[in-house]
């Protein structure tokens, strides 16, 4: 059995057959009860190395609302591809909504027919359709001020709007930035320098039987203040 443990490792177990199996090395003379060897199944890890449990909770009801109370927080725990698509789809949808915004207040002015005017003053300069009301919105939530488009004290409407998009722009800016930047800052990849021991063994340590692993610090910086947390399963 040894030998055999030896030679073929640990990913394989021996069971006795009543007759040869095709196909995998069998020991045995004879057309007696030989043994096979079998990979064995991979067990699925109840914790992690990364040190996430693999629990899966259900039967709690209205999970969904739950996750969306927190909304901050369950933004912050997606993979980083949801949150990349939710940072984009967050402001596409708000640029395309108030450069309609502006658009609309354009086109019931009449803005749009009589911007060539000489005498006419609109709400907003050099604005003739949508795409130049986009360039205007993206002007000005960027700051950017290219000076061709400005907005004038004839329209009150776009003083109103400009205000709201101001406001609308720092909640955006700050609900978004601040959930990308606590993602990034959190040590999640940490755990990928620090090794364990692949086999944990159970050995007499100041009188008592004592469960012991070894823990590796692949990198040169310290960690202060590091805690292990364990958990034992058991019939």
């Amino acid at each position: 059995m040894s030998a055999i443990r030896r030679k073929f490792g640990d990913d394989y177990q021996v069971v006795t057959t009543s007759s040869s199996g095709s196909g995998l090395p069998t020991h045995g003379p004879g057309p007696g009860p030989q043994q096979q060897l079998v990979p064995k199944k991979k067990r699925q890890r109840f914790v992690d190395k990364n040190g996430r449990c693999n629990v899966q909770h259900g039967n709690l009801g209205s999970e969904t609302s739950r996750y969306l109370s927190d909304l901050f927080t369950t933004l912050v725990d997606l993979k980083w591809r949801w949150n990349l698509f939710i940072f984009i789809l967050t402001y596409t949808v708000a640029w395309l909504f108030m450069a309609s915004m502006w658009w609309v207040i354009a086109y019931t002015r009449g803005d749009l027919n009589k911007a060539h005017v000489g005498n006419y003053t609109p709400c907003v300069a050099n604005v003739y359709n949508f795409p130049s009301a986009f360039l205007f919105f993206i002007e000005t939530e960027a700051t950017i001020g290219y000076g061709y488009r400005y907005i004038t004290d004839k329209c009150p409407e776009g003083i109103i709007l400009f205000l709201f998009q101001s406001i609308l722009g720092s909640i955006v800016d700050a609900f978004l930035i601040g959930c990308m930047f606590i993602k990034m800052s959190q040590p999640k990849k940490r755990a990928e320098t620090l090794m364990f021991s692949e086999h944990a063994v159970i050995s007499m340590r100041d009188g008592k039987l004592t469960l012991m692993f070894r823990v590796g610090n692949l990198r040169n910086s310290h960690m202060v203040s590091a805690q292990i947390r364990c958990k034992l399963l058991k019939e």
